[in-house]
């Protein structure tokens, strides 16, 4: 997979700044409502799962304690170190590890049933995305799932950059078919219509 070239937010230091500066406005403080929803009522089979640009573990601990194999994977140290830290004060196994995602493959390729999307696509140059499509087609096994729940606010510059649903369909559509595509209902209030929930399928 050719690789993206080293743009500032494709650096640990940019995200790892962030995190020193005090809470990101990306990390909730729990488990995204719409990848909660998604767990509780959809009840999907467990199996191996790969959370991208993991954060403090919120999403990979909720999918742990429901039973999945999960990876976490973040630019900034600090980040994994609290998530580390998390998952041994409640003494959950999550496998959490400091990385670039896209150095991922070949390493990670083809071993995953699930992989969790939730502000990572956002957090990318639209100029990536593309990158970012493959990456997630190279790490699910055949019929992988990716599950995301994706930012789609239209405000401009960024991260976080905005997406249309349009756009989502478009980008992923090169390379899996889709499952599903609709509005997040339970946002948390900052992002009240912002957010859409999709599965999508590796072909």
């Amino acid at each position: 997979m050719n690789q993206p070239t080293a743009a500032d937010d494709l650096k640990p230091e940019f995200w790892e700044q962030r995190y020193q500066a005090g809470t990101p406005r990306w990390d909730l403080g729990q488990a995204s409502p719409a990848l909660v929803d998604w767990l509780d009522h959809s009840l999907p089979p467990t199996g191996k799962a790969i959370v991208l640009g993991c954060g403090r573990g919120h999403d990979a601990l909720y999918l742990a304690k429901a039973g999945f194999e999960v990876w976490g994977v973040d630019y900034a140290p600090s980040a994994i170190a609290a998530a580390t830290a998390k998952a041994q004060q409640q003494q959950i196994a999550v496998h959490f590890v400091q990385r670039n995602i896209f150095d991922l493959v070949p390493a990670f390729s083809h071993q995953f049933d699930y992989v969790i999307e939730h502000t990572c696509f956002c957090a990318i140059d639209p100029g990536l995305r593309s990158h970012y499509v493959e990456l997630v087609y190279q790490l699910l096994k055949p019929q992988g799932q990716l599950i995301g729940v994706f930012f789609t606010h239209s405000r401009p510059g960024g991260p976080p950059y905005g997406a249309t649903v349009a756009d989502i369909r478009a980008c992923f559509g090169q390379r899996f078919t889709l499952s599903l595509i609709e509005p997040v209902a339970h946002s948390v209030p900052a992002r009240q219509g912002e957010e859409h929930f999709g599965i999508f399928v590796r072909d």
